[in-house]
C-alpha cells in the first residue's frame, strides 16, 4: 500500500511540473535603448519614459541585426523576461 501511495504521490508531483509554464506574454513597444551583447539584454524605452530589460534566447526570432535596430522603434514580445520576437515597428 506504501509503494501505491508512494507511486501515486511521485506521479501526480510529475504532472504538475509539466504544466508549470504560464504561458503569459508580454508586449513591449517603444524605442530599442541598447543592446548588450555580453549579457544579450535589450533595453527598451516604452511610453511614460520607463525602461525594460529583457534577455535574448538563443530561440529568440527577429535577434539577427538587433544592434542595428538601437534607436528605433520595436515591438518585443516575451515571456518571464525572456524575448519570444524583436520586430522593428
Amino acid at each position: 500500500m506504501k509503494k501505491l501511495l508512494t507511486i501515486i504521490t511521485l506521479v501526480a508531483f510529475s504532472a504538475g511540473s509539466a504544466f508549470a509554464a504560464c504561458g503569459k506574454k508580454v508586449t513591449d513597444e517603444g524605442t530599442l535603448k541598447s543592446f548588450n551583447a555580453e549579457k544579450k539584454e535589450v533595453t527598451i524605452e516604452v511610453a511614460g519614459g520607463k525602461t525594460v530589460a529583457r534577455v535574448l534566447t538563443p530561440d529568440s526570432k527577429g535577434a539577427e541585426g538587433i544592434d542595428k535596430l538601437v534607436g528605433k522603434a520595436v515591438k518585443v514580445v516575451s515571456e518571464h523576461n525572456k524575448v519570444d520576437s524583436v520586430t522593428g515597428a
